[in-house]
């Protein structure tokens, strides 16, 4: 068997792989073989069918999937010898007078190459590292709603001020049907917090959406809608209340503060709200590094500029999945996958020239975190290291897992270059002003 390669270009290749009868003729024999041991066919005993008939019916099969199996076994040994990065797979070209009945074939793929480029963290850029503060605005709000929490609810017959309204919005002609509950203080604006003043269960409020609250994501909150369609929706809902609720407010002493953190961790409201700004700051961590790692993500996409196999990748687009696609949904999922497929390949750069790499011992440590925060989250505290190490074995079993989890370490491993790498300003701002930033309205 000979293999050739003929470089169209940076980014093309055409392998040529050349397949004589002495490379399949033994195994097709040996295959016949076996067939002719085993076929019964009327007239002839078991394993006395003549050689001739095995051939003439089962032959050409044979020799297809023999051919077939050469092909695939050369062909990858060679991309592997060769040390061919390629994208997707290699693509046979169809030869229309291809003639079965020769002795010796000659077969043609279609290779996609990777391109070759440097990727530049230190490189100047406008990236922003955002710290997220609690600030006395949030932390009053917060001790607020756990004072109406943990507070006295009674049932109303009719709304009065300082109420909230359980309820159902609905808007049929956008299929909105959603219950929840009303905090009337959340109105933008007072006057429709009035419209309520003196409703009982079962009465109907009509509310227009646009304005209904200072913030458009409680909206989507309230009505269950995406955050796509709830930027400038300007329509009616009707909601319809099923349950009217008064609170009082819990007192801030010593058995709230108990009852929120355990015996005597906290003593005052100063404590109280020292301990909200820390657990929610650290929550806050977490959304200001995923919010850093995607605006990475986007900065290398753009000025990490190298070309691809583009045509390449739209015809073996169009036989990759389950079923055909034609030409036009080809360039259609090309576009839309194009930028995934780069950040691919300028991640793989990334964790290759970085030397990232995951150990298994990292990997079982990072499950065991994860998994006695759950645990915490139910009251087991401080659970035995036989019994976690006993649930992180029968996660690692599931190859499923293994590569989610995977795929959340490398993550980390990558914001932490980033970090330490990308020269991104940092800037404090309060979760309000952040939720802007984060969905482009600051």
């Amino acid at each position: 068997m000979n293999i050739t390669r003929n470089n169209v270009d940076a980014l093309n290749a055409v392998v040529t792989v050349e397949v004589s009868k002495n490379d399949y003729a033994s195994k097709v024999e040996k295959v016949l073989a076996d067939y002719r041991k085993n076929a019964s066919i009327p007239g002839f005993r078991k394993g006395a069918v003549p050689m001739s008939l095995i051939q003439k019916q089962y032959g050409k099969a044979v020799l297809l999937e023999e051919v077939n199996k050469l092909l695939q076994e050369n062909l990858n040994s060679y991309l592997v010898e060769e040390k061919l990065d390629i994208l997707g797979n290699p693509l046979p070209k169809i030869t229309e007078d291809f003639n079965w009945d020769a002795e010796d074939y000659k077969f043609e793929f279609e290779l996609g190459l990777a391109p070759e480029f440097n990727v530049d963290l230190t490189a100047k850029n406008n990236l922003t590292q955002y710290k997220i503060i609690a600030d006395d605005t949030m932390l009053n709000a917060q001790v607020a709603r756990i004072q109406k929490q943990y507070g006295k609810i009674v049932s109303q017959t009719e709304v009065a001020e300082g109420n909230d309204v359980s309820g159902v919005f609905t808007n049929e002609e956008r299929g909105i049907n959603n219950r929840t509950t009303l905090d009337m203080e959340l109105f933008a604006d007072k006057k429709t917090a009035k419209a309520f003043i003196g409703k009982k269960v079962g009465d109907t409020v009509v509310l227009k959406t646009k304005g209904l609250f200072n913030d458009d994501h409680k909206l989507m909150d309230v009505l269950a809608i995406g955050h796509d369609d709830v930027h400038g929706l300007d329509i009616e809902v009707t909601f319809t209340i099923d349950e009217v609720i008064a609170s009082e407010p819990a007192e801030l002493n010593q058995e709230l503060f108990d009852k929120l953190f355990g015996p005597d961790a906290v003593h005052s409201l100063d404590e109280l709200k020292a301990k909200i700004k820390e657990d929610a700051e650290n929550q806050f961590v977490q959304q200001s590094n995923q919010k850093f790692l995607n605006d990475v993500t986007e900065f290398l996409i753009e000025t990490t500029k190298f070309d691809l196999p583009a045509e390449f990748l739209k015809k073996w687009i169009q036989t990759a999945g389950e079923n055909p696609l034609s030409p036009e949904q080809a360039e259609e999922e090309y576009t839309r996958s194009e930028n995934g497929l780069r950040y691919q390949l300028i991640e793989g750069k990334v964790i290759t020239e970085n030397g990232l790499q995951i150990t298994f011992e990292e990997l079982k440590d990072y499950t065991s975190g994860l998994i006695k925060k759950q645990m915490a989250q139910f009251g087991q505290m401080n659970p035995t290291d036989e019994d976690v190490q006993g649930i992180v074995a029968r996660v690692m079993s599931n190859q499923d897992e293994v590569k989610r989890l995977s795929e959340q370490v490398m993550n980390e491993k990558m914001l932490n270059l980033f970090k330490d790498k990308v020269k991104a300003k940092t800037k404090e701002v309060n979760y309000e002003d952040f939720i802007k930033v984060m969905y482009g309205e600051a």
